[in-house]
């Protein structure tokens, strides 16, 4: 398993997850990542830290940023989606969003995502997205539910959609992440986009000023 080290203590391992690993394959990880998002993961070294960690998580004290590529044009600058979100009754795989009192509604949890639009491409959009609750899927869930699913989401994105130039993988990569340590030092760790994203950034910049 090939993976970067972002930064290590005696109790703390932050790496740079590439796409296609699954984040459960490490023992004691704080929070998830999916298997085709890229980035930052954090992983405990003794169960103290661990539940130091994850209490931040679900106190919703820890700040992530994702950048993400949609398909179609955002109108807006940014926005926030704020819905219920469970799983889906006729894909267990699957979550889905649900709106208070709707029928199926009972029992579902909050889940907000803020969002900024970053730059505008011909039929796509990159944007940041900042994840204020930590729901499984919640950021790809989200933007389908506004009809701008992630590029390359075969889950939930839109059936035959057109994929950029070479790109194999979702366009989802967590690149920022502030939280503090067990030694109470508040600590910010960035990520690249992998090499992929970036040559489907630039063939997509390309087009857009020969058009």
């Amino acid at each position: 398993m090939k993976f970067d080290i972002l930064y290590e203590d005696e109790n703390v391992l932050v790496i740079d997850k590439p796409a296609g690993i699954n984040s459960d394959d490490f023992e004691r990880r704080v929070h998830r990542l999916d298997k085709d998002t890229s980035g930052i993961l954090l992983i405990a070294k003794n169960d103290k830290a661990l539940d130091f960690l994850q209490k931040q998580f679900k106190e919703g004290e820890v700040e992530k940023k994702y950048l993400a590529l949609v398909v179609g044009n955002i109108k807006t600058e940014g926005g926030k989606i704020e819905t219920l979100i469970g799983r889906s009754p006729g894909d267990r795989r699957k979550q889905k969003v649900y709106l208070p009192r709707e029928p199926g509604s009972e029992g579902k949890r909050k889940a907000v995502t803020e969002y900024k639009v970053l730059q505008k491409f011909e039929n796509y959009t990159l944007i940041e997205a900042l994840p204020k609750t930590g729901r499984k899927h919640q950021i790809r869930v989200h933007l389908a539910y506004l009809s701008h699913p992630i590029v390359g989401d075969k889950m939930y994105g839109f059936k035959n959609q057109p994929l950029p130039k070479g790109l194999k993988r979702q366009f989802l990569h967590a690149n920022h992440l502030k939280v503090k340590l067990p030694n109470e030092k508040i600590k910010e760790f960035k990520s690249d986009l992998p090499n992929n994203l970036k040559l489907c950034l630039q063939s997509l910049k390309l087009l857009t000023s020969s058009n």
